[in-house]
C-alpha cells in the first residue's frame, strides 16, 4: 500500500508529467493505487496522491478497476452541484459546482486511446482527478467563504502534524 499525500505536501500542487512509455513500472504503479485507494476507501486517486508526478489516474465507480494515462478534459458542458470529499483532505467535503458533462480522452493500460463521454458522478471523479494532475485541489474549486473556512481547518491540521 502506498501513503496518501494530505493537504499541505507540495506534491499535491505541482502538475504531473506525462507517461511517455506504458510499461511493467507504470502497471504496478497502477495495480498499488487501486489497492490503496480500495483501503482509503475511494473511488478515485491520482499518481501525484501517492508522491508520483505521472499523468493518469485510477477510479471505480462501481464498474470496476479503471486506469487512465495521460488524460485531458477537453469539452464540458451543463452545471451540477454535488457533494465532493477528496483523500488527501479526509473528513471533510462540500458542495461543489462543476460541470456536468465532460469529454475526457487518454490512453489505457494497454495503451489505446480513450475517448469518454461522462455526465454527472463519472464526469465529476474525472474532474476531481484531472484536477490534482495539474495540481488543483479541491479547495480551490470552494467560493470564497467556504473556501476561508476550510482554510482554518486545514491549517491548523498541517500544524499539528
Amino acid at each position: 500500500m502506498l501513503t496518501i499525500r494530505q493537504y499541505g505536501d507540495p506534491v499535491l500542487k505541482q502538475a504531473t508529467k506525462d507517461v511517455e512509455e506504458i510499461d511493467a513500472s507504470v502497471a504496478k504503479l497502477v495495480e498499488d493505487m487501486l489497492e490503496t485507494m480500495y483501503a482509503a476507501p475511494g473511488v478515485g486517486l491520482a499518481a501525484n496522491q501517492v508522491g508520483v508526478q505521472r499523468r493518469l489516474f485510477v477510479y471505480d465507480i462501481g464498474d470496476g478497476p479503471q486506469a487512465i494515462i495521460n488524460p485531458r478534459i477537453t469539452e464540458t458542458s451543463g452545471e451540477w452541484a454535488f457533494e465532493e470529499g477528496c483523500l488527501s483532505v479526509p473528513g471533510l467535503s462540500w458542495t461543489i459546482v462543476r460541470p456536468n458533462q465532460v469529454h475526457l480522452t487518454g490512453l489505457d493500460l494497454d495503451g489505446n486511446e480513450l475517448s469518454i463521454d461522462a455526465e454527472e458522478y463519472q464526469g465529476r471523479v474525472f474532474q476531481h482527478e484531472v484536477d490534482h494532475l495539474d495540481g488543483t485541489l479541491l479547495v480551490e474549486r470552494l467560493d470564497e467563504d467556504q473556501r476561508r473556512q476550510a482554510l482554518q481547518v486545514l491549517r491548523s491540521r498541517v500544524l499539528a502534524r
